[in-house]
């Protein structure tokens, strides 16, 4: 009774509410967009909606039972979880079922689960493990060695699946390593890696060879012409010139041709309505035919025709923009900035390394698939299909993501319980 007592005192209802707020909202948004008239109830179990409120259920329960869960479990398991998922990483590509061009989903009957969704709250767990051991530096070589070791086995194991937007979730674990101590540096040189990325599929790489060497000549023209500028200034320039290569190298050798498409389009260097272009331009129609209120519930025209694939799923924010407007598609940001400002905050009050680095890996994964999510539906980055979290219908996203989030919150009553 008094641990009963301890939890319900202890655990942050703020955080509780935000996370049954986008829930909520995530459920009505996937009715309204695979709305059916001949199955009006929304509690209908032969339709997606129904199904996920199933999901729903089940992720209240498994938050419930994390919640009752002592919290040294997760700290002292945590690499015997993080090998269990990456043990089943290995076993999807070996006996999982193909789904979308990706091997990553094992099925049993109806019911399907993807390993890859499990693995970000299990790398998160292992993570902040390494960083709660003693006398740990991040200026260290081994420091710096064994977190990409970490990061990079789940990583690449999901990008053998073909699911390179998984994959990619775990670049957002720098912020984890940034807030550890990792120079700004290293933040610097990945904006600048993105600005070179970009420049040189845009415009090609002998223009930017161009610009860098106009841009290096101009630094020695103001700054002291010594040996140690001059060779510093050569290093990054041949450095710059070697990655640019790289850049069309990788392009034409490692990306799949939907995923030339996909960036080509992006970029503007080709129009393809109908195609490759065809699920972003008709997600931009119906966030912008919703006007600043939205056509209403279960009125809207591209969401009702099927105009937008996967839009109950990786698309499910345009359904709020078309009928919920910018009144809507404001709630849905700002309930998301609210979690993420409210995870932080948490965060930093944590009296132990472990709590506090779990709680950046949370914020950051979070980060990723809300900034990206809705990038894609806005046409501001590339397709590469993620869902957004507790809102897109799938029971492994829900789970993985409700599993994630509730480790954080108990993890928090064990530190309000010591205070």
């Amino acid at each position: 009774m008094r641990e009963r007592n301890e939890i319900y005192n202890n655990i942050d209802w703020k955080l509780i509410l935000i996370y049954l707020g986008l829930v909520l909202i995530g459920w009505i948004n996937i009715y309204a967009a695979v709305y059916n008239e001949s199955h009006s109830s929304i509690l209908d179990l032969s339709q997606s909606y129904g199904k996920q409120l199933i999901w729903i259920i089940t992720s209240l329960f498994i938050g419930l039972v994390i919640i009752l869960t002592d919290a040294r479990f997760f700290s002292t398991f945590a690499y015997l979880i993080f090998g269990a998922t990456l043990l089943m990483l290995i076993g999807v590509l070996l006996f999982g079922n193909t789904v979308s061009g990706s091997k990553s989903w094992f099925h049993i009957g109806s019911f399907g689960l993807q390993p890859a969704e499990f693995a970000k709250f299990a790398t998160n767990l292992a993570l902040a493990k390494f960083f709660s051991t003693q006398h740990i530096n991040i200026k260290e070589f081994k420091t710096r060695t064994i977190p990409l070791f970490i990061l990079g086995t789940p990583a690449l194991l999901i990008l053998l699946q073909n699911d390179t937007g998984s994959a990619l979730v775990y670049s957002s674990f720098i912020l984890v390593l940034y807030r550890m101590g990792l120079s700004g540096n290293y933040l610097l040189a990945g904006v600048l890696t993105g600005i070179l990325t970009i420049s040189t599929l845009m415009v090609g790489q002998y223009y930017v060879m161009g610009f860098i060497g106009l841009l290096a000549g101009g630094l020695l023209f103001f700054i002291k012409r010594n040996r140690t500028n001059i060779i510093h200034i050569s290093a990054l320039v041949l450095l710059a010139v070697g990655f640019i290569f790289s850049v069309d190298f990788a392009f034409d050798n490692f990306l799949g041709d939907h995923q030339k498409a996909r960036i080509n389009v992006l970029l503007g260097k080709e129009i393809d309505l109908k195609g490759t272009g065809y699920n972003v331009n008709q997600s931009k129609i119906a966030i912008g035919s919703g006007g600043f209120f939205g056509k209403g519930f279960l009125k809207g025209t591209q969401t009702k025709y099927n105009f937008v694939p996967e839009q109950s799923t990786d698309f499910i924010f345009c359904t709020v923009g078309e009928e919920w407007g910018f009144i809507g598609t404001s709630v849905v940001v700002a309930l998301f900035i609210l979690l993420l400002i409210r995870i932080i905050t948490i965060a930093e009050r944590q009296r132990s390394t472990f709590s506090l680095m779990y709680g950046y890996g949370v914020a950051s994964i979070l980060f990723f698939h809300f900034a990206i999510n809705i990038g894609m539906t806005i046409g501001l980055v590339p397709v590469i299909g993620i869902p957004l979290p507790f809102f897109s219908y799938g029971g492994s996203s829900l789970w993985a993501f409700t599993i994630l989030l509730f480790i954080f919150i108990k993890l928090d009553i064990k530190r309000a319980a010591l205070l």
